[in-house]
């Protein structure tokens, strides 16, 4: 996530400079080519106007349908910090001897808790791994640009993204060495941590550590994790539409085709300085176009480790501090900070 009030014109060549300079040498190699009557036709402005209109709506559409979906993701994000915190709170109130039959010593209680928070602690990491997969349609599983790009921006300004090293670290933190092994091989481990919570609940009720009444109200947070990580999952798993993701990158490249043929030509009845400056107007319309399409394509995919994604490292971190301080803890982790004007 882009933390600074504005992105730097720095920023903004680095990003874009590519299509700057084909868009310029596009735009000048036709302005050329009219001045020494090379080419001696124009397309009327009329039907290309027409066409850029269409286009910007299009894409326009597009672009709101990628705003959604990272909305939405970070909305769900915002759903996991309540109920994390909820399920904390919980824990800490709900575990004791209050209806016991055979009570425990503090340290047994307190080290069911611990075991009940920390397993949650790690579930957050494991769900954010799996977010970070790649898939088929992302940047990262892109050839040529798109992929370098993608890459880049992972190892500039990304916080544990490469190979993942936060989130073993956290795992084997937080989850007991045995059943560690155990998730850690499992085909959703998120889904398994939760289930494994389940049977502790289960337990620590048969103990009498729990009535039935909080039993079930911890069960419902359980239920409402899935629910969370299941809709990160349709993000994740559902692109946006291929049809209209691609079409709309059709559609600007045919209209920037055709700009030059009825913009240059216009520009140069003008003058001499009308023909100088065919060359700039033209290439910054074109650039315009493009940068919204770009804007879109980057946006759709709030989960793949790039600067334009939702913060979920920053976000677990949030939760562990404040969970574990529910557990009476002192030596917490810092909290993560954005690197180069990026929070990941």
């Amino acid at each position: 996530m882009i933390v600074t009030k504005s992105v730097s014109v720095g920023k903004l060549i680095r990003w874009s400079g590519h299509h700057i300079l084909w868009l310029v040498s596009g735009a000048t190699a036709i302005a050329f080519l009219y001045r020494y009557e090379w080419l001696n036709f124009s397309i009327p402005w009329l039907p290309v106007s027409v066409i850029g209109t269409a286009v910007a709506f299009y894409v326009g559409f597009k672009n709101n349908s990628a705003y959604d979906r990272m909305w939405e993701a970070r909305k769900i994000w915002g759903a996991i910090i309540n109920t994390s915190r909820a399920w904390g709170t919980y824990i800490d109130s709900f575990v004791s001897n209050l209806f016991a039959d055979d009570p425990q010593p503090d340290k047994v209680i307190k080290d069911i808790k611990k075991q009940l928070i920390y397993r949650h602690i790690g579930w957050l990491y494991a769900l954010r791994s799996q977010l970070l997969m790649p898939t088929p349609w992302e940047h990262i599983s892109q050839g040529g640009h798109l992929a370098r790009t993608a890459d880049f921006y992972q190892r500039e300004f990304g916080v544990g993204l490469v190979d993942d090293q936060v989130t073993r670290t956290e795992l084997a933190l937080f989850l007991p060495k045995a059943e560690h092994d155990q998730l850690i091989n499992n085909v959703n481990t998120a889904t398994q941590i939760i289930n494994a919570q389940s049977r502790d609940l289960t337990a620590i009720r048969e103990q009498g550590l729990i009535d039935d009444f909080r039993h079930m109200e911890l069960m419902k947070l359980l239920y409402d994790f899935y629910d969370h990580q299941g809709k990160c999952e349709r993000i994740k798993k559902f692109p946006l539409p291929r049809q209209y993701a691609n079409m709309s990158r059709y559609f600007v490249g045919i209209f920037i085709f055709l700009l030059p043929f009825a913009m240059i030509p216009e520009l140069m009845e003008l003058g001499e300085w009308g023909f100088w400056m065919s060359i700039p107007i033209t290439a910054l319309i074109g650039w315009v176009y493009v940068m919204m399409e770009v804007v879109g394509d980057y946006s759709e995919n709030p989960f793949q480790g790039m600067a334009n994604d939702i913060p979920m490292l920053s976000l677990c971190r949030v939760i562990e501090i404040d969970l574990r301080e529910m557990l009476g803890e002192t030596d917490l982790p810092p909290a993560i900070k954005a690197r180069k004007g990026i929070l990941m």
